[in-house]
């Protein structure tokens, strides 16, 4: 069902870019998460620094979308806190994956190494990720949903897209179906949000740790830290893409896809748990 949807998405964004190149603004696996909710949290002078990764000040913030133009997945919007953590300051490039996985599955290859990886699936990211921790000693993840949207949402501001809310500025920001001309672009090629963080935005979706209950904001589930659904096949992607709408670029639009499949629209970035300096 759910590459079924994302091949209809590209299908409609791609028959829509043909015949209207603007769009007019609208009103068990593998990989465990330890989140350890600590009293109080870590100040910006206790944190440390790890290469490539913003570190991300945790909070409260109302997920979900508050705007009233979102579909019926991301509501209600209710309060989620996350702890502190850090985030990819971009997504994982075509030479990072080259050098850690020795080999190059992305379709755009002509890109550029400093493209983004894509046509990976959630299980190839486990094994990227397994193998990134056994060379470092650290401890990358792909992050939660709460974590995702809260960092777009620059520490869970009102924000439509990630870094503006302003139709006419998204070009700034983001690679769409808009301004892509139909390919990825390099990481970083964009402005950053006020967190530092690039492509938040479109250039590919964005896989997420959490399996996807297109219900999971309607139930009683944990405020804090929440990890997604217990139960279910999908896995999360978040962002959109640069072949995408600027409503499925939305920094709340939420969307399910089959962990074993893969896409030409959809990369990743890491996430890692906050590290105290001892």
């Amino acid at each position: 069902m759910n590459k079924t949807k994302l091949q209809i998405i590209i299908y409609l964004n791609v028959i829509l870019l043909i015949f209207a190149l603007s769009s007019p603004p609208f009103a068990s696996d593998s990989q465990e998460i330890k989140i350890i909710a600590k009293k109080g949290s870590v100040s910006a002078t206790d944190k440390k620094s790890i290469e490539g990764m913003v570190f991300i000040k945790g909070g409260c913030f109302k997920m979900g979308d508050t705007y009233g133009v979102g579909s019926s997945d991301e509501l209600p919007a209710h309060k989620v806190c996350v702890d502190n953590f850090y985030l990819g300051e971009h997504e994982i490039e075509q030479r990072k994956w080259q050098e850690i996985m020795g080999n190059n599955p992305s379709s755009f290859k002509n890109c550029g190494e400093g493209c983004p990886v894509e046509n990976i699936s959630w299980h190839d990211v486990q094994k990227f990720i397994k193998k990134l921790n056994s060379d470092t000693g650290l401890s990358y993840r792909l992050p939660t949903e709460a974590e995702w949207e809260y960092a777009a949402r620059e520490g869970g501001k009102r924000f439509v897209w990630s870094g503006t809310s302003t139709f006419k500025k998204l070009e700034d920001y983001a690679w769409y179906e808009h301004n892509s001309g139909n390919k990825t672009h390099a990481v970083k090629s964009k402005k950053p949000n006020s967190l530092g963080l690039y492509d938040m935005t479109g250039n590919v979706w964005e896989w997420i740790f959490d399996r996807y209950d297109r219900n999971y904001y309607k139930k009683n589930n944990p405020h804090i830290n929440p990890k997604g659904a217990s139960k279910g096949s999908d896995r999360l992607v978040r962002g959109g893409s640069w072949v995408d709408l600027p409503r499925h670029c939305r920094s709340t639009f939420r969307l399910d896809y089959d962990p074993r499949g893969k896409a030409f629209t959809i990369g990743f970035r890491l996430a890692h748990s906050a590290i105290t300096k001892k």
